[in-house]
């Protein structure tokens, strides 16, 4: 059946190509109007507290994100000015600063308590709170962060995690194009010096770029994806799905031999071969992708299910717009082939087979060490503290730490009904809490002079609505610390006590709650990506020790990679660490796969024996693995020198680095495991069970 598509294919080549160049109008329509979130806290599962409380802050409030704003040198007049100007910009909701709370710049700061006083002034500078009427990372609420900015003067300073998404935006927009051309050029290079045709990467290139836009552009139906997976898909698509195309044109040219002088005939016999070669593969890989959809963290539903719809749609176009590429430019192909500068590795797969004690005995060795650094690295999940220092969000939150010495601002949302003295008393407890700087609520500015009549009622209005009312908690603690965490679990036993609808959200309460969350997604996703990739396989070899092995070698050169880290004293992203083991196994179990599946032939088809078996899988294979790995490295390595985007940089890092690794784990330490194992393979293999081994 797929021997009678590829005909029929062969013979509508040029049909083929018109309907795919005409399918890329509609891609790049839904690429373009696919938005893309930029705050990774905003996938947090909606039914933790903490998730749920920004909703209540927009249904009761209309206000979802906050952010302080610095201003120094600057008269009470014109900041008066500016802040009215502030409050015109289109979706700022409303703006908290000194008059709100005593109803006149004429009046005295030095009438409010000291503490309420040194938290709005500190010499020549003052802050006011911006109120958004979205949540931290609507487009909304960056474009008045961007508006904001086009308004104030150069001793302005927006803090806040809606200027740090917008930044994020801003910098992943600027750099995408950039690292997706230098990803494809290095891409490139690599298959110029693998490939015996100067016109044959190109085709590559395009025929995979083609499938990218239709894998972007399908993501309209998601409505919005994460700026993590439109950075990693391009690339990782680009190095996974090479291999197909490596196989099929690998496939064209022995078919060209076998049926000399019908090109067409050759190629569905291509396209045949390569469906049923890369079948196994492809569904390997997808559940590896898939695996990240088991995720508590709804990124990785986002990463996993854009990336398996990558790797299909990047097999279709495989089986279909590269052949007849192919075939169309078939003369141009041989009239530019060249002698091929990879030198020919015969003598380097006979010396490795040669020495698989040595192999094995490295293994036994860096097992131990490699398990043990990759149980024992360590992540950060600061998403602002990871990213240029020199951006405007991080230049406003250092003027807000020094200026002020503030680092993190809490919201208790606390729910109407208690008692003015059971609220007083719950806020005082809060304001004694370690690192607890202080806490402004509506009755926070009351004082020996501040009568309660001199309490605007706008800003009444502005913390207290029917069902809630809302407090501002001032933090010593940076996010994402272990002091800051140990805060807000005491803040929130407090708030909890005297009353349970009340809690505590903002940035790093979310950022709390998403470490708790991601811990458990660490192990659930190997688990799962581990357990889909030996099904299949057991599947597709009919084995039980077969998946053994290429899992354990595969997972062994995770663990070397997760280890680097840990030796050298890096510290990684808090997504790197869930999403590497799942995406590493399925990006290069496939080079596994492609030498086992020549060894099971060799043993179970053409009855040879065993040392002969592995020699032949492991010279007929070694050069696909080293370009499918050297293709992988490449385009990952080159977001890795181009991103200054660290989660995106360090996720790139570790799958360029594992693209190697997991290259000369195949190469180096399977043929070992294949020596030493064949015996029981053969006993567990059901089409190997009569070999006499």
């Amino acid at each position: 059946m797929v021997i009678k598509f590829g005909k029929w294919l062969t013979k509508n080549k040029v049909f083929v190509i018109i309907f795919a160049l005409l399918l890329m109008i509609p891609a790049v329509i839904g690429y373009v109007s696919t938005r893309i979130n930029y705050d990774v806290l905003s996938y947090l599962p909606n039914s933790l507290e903490t998730v749920s409380g920004q909703d209540i802050m927009v249904d009761e409030f209309g206000m979802g994100a906050f952010s302080m704003v610095i201003v120094e040198d600057m008269e009470n007049k014109d900041v008066v000015a500016l802040k009215e100007k502030i409050k015109k910009v289109e979706h700022v909701e409303d703006v908290l600063w000194y008059d709100d709370v005593i109803g006149s710049i004429t009046v005295p700061a030095k009438i409010l308590p000291d503490k309420y006083r040194k938290a709005l002034f500190n010499d020549n500078a003052t802050m006011m709170i911006v109120l958004f009427d979205d949540t931290t990372s609507a487009d909304t609420t960056m474009e008045a962060i961007e508006d904001m900015r086009s308004l104030v003067k150069k001793q302005v300073f927006i803090s806040g995690m809606s200027g740090v998404v917008t930044d994020i935006k801003n910098l992943a927009m600027a750099e995408m194009p950039v690292y997706v051309a230098v990803a494809a050029t290095l891409a490139l290079v690599v298959l110029l010096l693998a490939m015996d045709s100067l016109v044959t990467p190109f085709i590559f290139l395009f025929g995979i770029g083609m499938a990218i836009i239709y894998n972007l552009g399908s993501n309209i139906i998601f409505g919005e994806i994460s700026y993590i997976t439109q950075a990693l898909t391009a690339i990782l698509q680009l190095g996974v799905t090479m291999d197909y195309s490596i196989f099929l044109l690998e496939s064209y040219e022995a078919n060209k031999i076998r049926f000399e002088g019908d090109k067409n005939r050759a190629m569905a016999h291509a396209i045949s071969n390569t469906f049923k070669s890369v079948t196994s593969s492809t569904v390997t890989t997808i559940a590896g992708f898939a695996a990240l959809c088991f995720m508590t963290f709804k990124l990785g539903m986002d990463l996993g299910l854009v990336m398996a719809k990558g790797v299909i749609i990047g097999v279709i176009v495989c089986l279909t717009v590269l052949p007849a590429l192919i075939l169309c430019f078939d003369k141009v192909i041989e009239k530019t082939t060249h002698r091929n500068l990879i030198p020919n590795l015969d003598g380097v797969s006979k010396g490795i087979v040669k020495i698989w004690p040595v192999a094995l005995i490295l293994f036994i060795i860096l097992i131990g060490p490699a398990f043990y650094g990759n149980s024992n690295y360590e992540i950060y999940y600061d998403i602002a503290g990871a990213l240029p220092q020199d951006l405007d969000s991080a230049v406003a939150n250092k003027k807000l730490e020094k200026t002020f010495d503030m680092n993190n601002t809490h919201i208790l949302l606390m729910k109407n009904g208690m008692s003015s003295k059971d609220k007083a008393a719950m806020l005082d407890e809060v304001e004694d809490v370690k690192g607890v700087k202080w806490v402004l609520g509506i009755d926070s500015f009351k004082g020996a002079n501040v009568p309660d009549s001199m309490i605007p009622q706008d800003y009444r209005a502005m913390v207290k609505s029917k069902d809630y009312e809302i407090a501002f908690v001032c933090s010593d603690y940076k996010t994402a610390t272990e002091e800051v965490n140990t805060q807000i679990a005491e803040i929130n036993n407090i708030v909890k006590g005297y009353s349970k609808e009340s809690m505590v959200i903002g940035e790093a309460p979310l950022t709390k709650d998403l470490q708790d969350v991601t811990d458990i997604d660490l192990a659930s996703v190997n688990y799962v990506s581990i357990i889909a990739t030996f099904i299949i396989i057991m599947l597709t070899f009919r084995s039980l020790l077969i998946p053994i092995i290429l899992v354990a070698v595969i997972e062994f050169a995770i663990f070397l990679n997760m280890s680097v880290p840990f030796y050298s004293g890096e510290t990684l992203p808090f997504v790197a660490g869930i999403v590497i083991g799942a995406v590493q196994l399925g990006a290069t179990v496939d080079y596994a796969i492609l030498m086992t599946s020549r060894y099971h032939k060799e043993r179970a088809e053409r009855k040879k024996g065993k040392k002969e078996a592995i020699a032949i899988a492991h010279k007929t294979s070694i050069k696909s693995i080293l370009i499918s790995g050297m293709c992988l490295f490449a385009s990952t390595f080159g977001v890795t020198i181009s991103s200054n985007i660290d989660m995106i940089q360090s996720i790139c890092t570790l799958l360029s680095r594992g693209a190697i690794i997991s290259t000369i784990v195949v190469i180096v330490i399977l043929p070992a495991m294949l020596m030493v194992f064949d015996k029981w393979i053969c006993k567990t293999t059901w089409d190997m069970r009569s070999i006499d081994y």
